[in-house]
């Protein structure tokens, strides 16, 4: 599902919202969210899942077309992990 998709889709299911104010809710919601993940905070939605960052420490790697060892710093990545209700091999 694309951004677009699902602005349409709230704008359908809640009559009362044009799509410009979908659209304004989204960017809100999806840009809290981006925020709290940079300050390293978790975000847990009940039934969907948790948002975490997780840190990737410092290592060597190699270039492969030289094989020169080289540097790699660490890394904060996103990480989701879904809710059980979520889960697509889940019976429930």
């Amino acid at each position: 599902m694309t951004r677009s998709e699902l602005v349409a889709t709230l704008a359908a299911r809640f009559p009362q919202l044009t799509a410009l104010d979908a659209a304004l809710a989204l960017d809100v919601i999806l840009t809290t969210m981006s925020d709290a993940m940079a300050r390293g905070q978790r975000i847990e939605i009940r039934g969907f899942g948790s948002f975490t960052v997780r840190t990737r420490p410092a290592r060597v790697g190699r270039n492969p077309r030289t094989g020169e060892s080289l540097e790699v710093p660490e890394k904060r990545l996103p990480y989701f992990k879904a809710a059980k209700a979520l889960r697509l091999d889940n019976d429930g």
